[in-house]
């Protein structure tokens, strides 16, 4: 069964950057939408983007708008979330999934999760 693994998380300043990255294991190619959300500590994991698996369509929470792209690399079988402008709010454990059905926001709709890679901003 494919999972996803992702990277890219650390520790940073309000105002700074990450990008994070979810790739297959194995070679199996990412050929589907793909979701990304995180959980804050004693928080539900929550829903910050996804990406048809044409990368024609993106959708974006309201919390993260204008702050966060995600995109996607064919040649590299990854899918990205560049992260500008973090808030301390931002904080928290941030998973790619595979999208399955349904309705998007829902992370009951995704599977083949991986460990989740955490992302920390500090004031």
């Amino acid at each position: 069964q494919v999972q996803l693994v992702e990277s890219g998380g650390g520790l940073v300043q309000a105002g700074g950057s990450l990008r994070l990255s979810c790739a297959a294991s194995g070679r199996t190619p990412i050929s589907y939408a793909v979701g990304w959300f995180r959980q804050a500590p004693g928080k539900e994991r929550e829903f910050v983007a996804l990406i048809s698996y044409d990368a024609r369509t993106t959708y974006y929470s309201d919390s993260v708008k204008g702050r966060v792209t995600i995109s996607r690399d064919t040649a590299k079988n990854t899918v990205y979330l560049q992260m500008n402008n973090l808030k301390p709010a931002d904080t928290g454990v941030y998973y790619c999934g595979r999208y399955v059905t349904g309705v998007y926001y829902y992370d009951s709709n995704f599977g083949s999760w991986g460990l989740g890679t955490q992302v920390t901003v500090s004031s």
